[in-house]
Order: structure tokens, then C-alpha cells, then sequence
């Protein structure tokens, strides 16, 4: 198990054996029957990308800010099983009132974007774009972040962003700085500055481990400072996928992911946020044929839902996210028995000076949504 500095954890390594030895009914009818002694204290959140065999036991669904958003307005709930990864259990932690305890089933549950941009690493880039652009740059930070990315932006006068207002969120930062750095998906911020106009000759990339801009042109130019993150799953759209699916299915439409690389989004038909995704499948003609490309959990589940359109995976051999991945049906019963015995396991808590700060980060996006 990776211990993330900035998290207060009381944790085991190790699932208990007995839990790989009962089978999905007994799970499935022992989740039940916690939930039900439980009742209102107890408040499962579920993302979107989350198997079917967990999402099911979800109190509610969404993507991450929205699940956070709805954890503070659960005053009665004393737990919260955050079905998601860590950095979403962080925000709600942040977002929840301090005696209000997050819990993420299985530490393993990361997010391979927001580990892409750790403070340190962030701290030290900061520095040298100081030296090049001097105080000429206000941070944005995608959501996906950790907690301490969030902080680091909140305290330089920077917000957070989502997919679906990032672009709203970019105009604002333009109207208090010259230039923008984005963190830490290089591929959201670029296409978002692309739609607000901005040519890609004027967006620099910097690599946090070389510690040294991928870029060209003249420094002078440069409006936006892309960190080179992205997300695993994502990137694993391309333009031959499109290509052959116009070749194959001619009417089929195209919606992806901004997180999806540049020429992907330019190729497809449709791109927005999550909400952006299951809001235009389900709003969509019956009949109607479309491709995704977002994580495969939640493609199949649009498909099972909307049985009257035809929907497939952008990428046919794409497989859901890992890490999403790794809250299952063991590690969530495991932790409800764990507080159904007194006690509380995998703990989320970020200390109140990161949280300060990252709070300050959250609310400037939430101010303006």
C-alpha cells in the first residue's frame, strides 16, 4: 500500500482471507443487511466508473465533485464509504463536517492522473516559472487532483475546475492573469484553451521529471502552461479507432471524453464531461448509434440502460479503469463489518492546513458555477 503523506490512515494491507472464501450472494445479502442496521448513518457515494457489482449498493452516483457536493448535504450520515478513489474521498473529507468519517474502502484505489503531479514536484516547477514569466501565471487545477495540489493552487490565488466548467473557469483565471498552468491533465487544458481560441502555438508543455518545458516558440507567446499529466484510460483513445469505425458505421456518432487527446476530440463528434456523456445518450432518438470513449464501466452500463440506442466502446478492446477498479465487493463489505464491529478502517482525514487552502480553491470554482 502507497502512503500518501498527506492522508491520516488506520489501515490494514491486507484483505482478511475469509472474504476471498464467501461467495457473491453471502457479500451481496451481508452488505444489505449492514446498510439496513445502519439506515441514514451510513451514506455510500458511488462515481460512475465503479463496477456494477458495487454501484448497485450506492445511495447515490456521479462524478466526483457532484458525490462530495451531496456528502455535505447528509448531516445525519457518520460514515461515508466513498466507492470512488482517493482523491474524491479527499474532497470529501474537506467538504464534510470534521466529525464525518470518509472511508475508502481499499487504499489501493488510487487515480494515475493525480498521481502525475505531487507537491513537491509542483513547488519546484513553480519556482523556475516564476523565474521565466515572473508573477504573470495564476494556477488552475483539475478536480482529479490530490488534495495538496488543490492547496498549492488555493494559496497562489487559483481555483479548481471540472470538465464540465472548465471552460468557464479558464475565462475567469484570464480576467486576473496574463497566463494559465493547468495541472495536471495536459489534455483537458489544452482542448479547453483551444475552444476559448487559444492556438496551440501559445500552449507550453512542462515535464515535471525532466523539470524543463516541451516547447518551441517564444516564452513571450505563451498563454498557457500545460502539466504533462493525463489520464491512463483516455489516452488509450485514437484517431484509427474513429477512422474505422466511419468506415464501418457511417452514422455512427462519435462522443468523447475531453480528457481524450487533442486530435481525438477534434475528430470526434461530441465531447464533454461525464454528465455531458450520459445526459446526451439518454436524451438521444431511439435508434440512434453512437461510440464513447470514456471508461468502459460506465459505456456498458449506458448500454444496458438505453437498450433502445445501439452503444459501443469507442476503443473495442479497452478495458476499465484499473485503479477505479479496485473497490470491490470484499473491500466494501469488509470495511462496513469493520464499523459494524466499532471500528473505523481506511480513514481519509487531510490535515486542516492543506485543507484550508485546497477548501479556498473549491469554493473560488463554486462561487462561479
Amino acid at each position: 500500500m502507497e502512503v500518501l503523506d498527506i492522508l491520516e490512515i488506520d489501515s490494514e494491507v491486507t484483505l482478511p482471507d475469509r472474504y476471498n472464501q464467501l461467495s457473491t450472494q453471502e457479500m451481496e445479502d451481508r452488505i444489505r443487511e449492514i446498510k439496513a442496521k445502519f439506515g441514514e448513518r451510513l451514506f455510500i457515494p458511488g462515481h460512475h466508473y465503479q463496477k456494477d457489482e458495487v454501484i448497485q449498493f450506492a445511495d447515490v452516483r456521479g462524478d466526483s465533485l457532484k458525490l462530495a457536493q451531496i456528502c455535505t448535504a447528509k448531516p445525519e450520515a457518520d460514515f461515508i464509504p466513498f466507492c470512488g478513489v482517493h482523491f474524491m474521498a479527499e474532497t470529501a473529507d474537506m467538504l464534510t463536517r470534521p466529525d464525518q468519517k470518509v472511508i475508502l474502502p481499499d487504499m489501493r484505489a488510487g487515480c494515475s492522473m493525480a498521481d502525475m503531479a505531487d507537491i513537491d514536484q509542483t513547488e519546484s516547477g513553480w519556482e523556475v516559472m516564476q523565474e521565466v514569466f515572473g508573477d504573470t501565471i495564476l494556477p488552475l487545477t483539475y478536480v482529479n487532483s490530490t488534495a495538496s495540489i488543490k492547496g498549492f493552487v488555493g494559496k497562489h490565488g487559483g481555483a479548481t475546475v471540472t470538465s464540465s466548467n472548465a471552460k468557464k473557469m479558464l475565462e475567469w483565471a484570464f480576467t486576473q492573469k496574463e497566463r494559465i498552468l493547468f495541472l495536471p491533465d495536459q489534455h483537458l487544458g489544452r482542448n479547453t484553451a483551444y475552444d476559448l481560441g487559444i492556438p496551440l502555438e501559445q500552449m507550453a508543455v512542462w515535464a515535471p521529471i525532466e523539470e524543463e518545458f516541451e516547447y518551441e516558440g517564444d516564452f513571450d507567446d505563451v498563454k498557457v502552461i500545460l502539466w504533462k499529466g493525463h489520464c491512463s484510460v483516455h489516452e488509450k483513445f485514437n484517431v484509427k479507432h474513429i477512422e474505422n469505425l466511419r468506415k464501418q458505421e457511417p452514422d455512427m456518432n462519435i462522443l468523447v471524453h475531453p480528457e481524450c487527446t487533442f486530435d481525438v476530440v477534434q475528430a470526434s463528434d461530441y465531447d464533454g464531461s461525464t454528465s455531458f456523456i450520459i445526459n446526451t445518450i439518454e436524451s438521444a432518438d431511439p435508434g440512434t448509434k453512437w461510440a464513447i470513449g470514456t471508461e468502459m464501466n460506465l459505456v456498458n452500463r449506458l448500454a444496458q440502460e438505453n437498450p433502445d440506442k445501439k452503444i459501443v466502446s469507442l476503443n473495442p478492446f479497452m478495458c476499465p479503469c484499473l485503479t477505479m477498479n479496485r473497490i470491490d465487493l470484499s473491500h466494501l463489505l469488509w470495511s462496513l463489518e469493520k464499523l459494524e464491529q466499532g471500528e473505523v478502517v481506511n480513514q481519509i482525514t487531510v490535515p486542516e492546513e492543506v485543507a484550508e487552502h485546497a477548501v479556498l480553491a473549491l469554493n473560488r470554482m463554486l462561487d462561479r458555477s
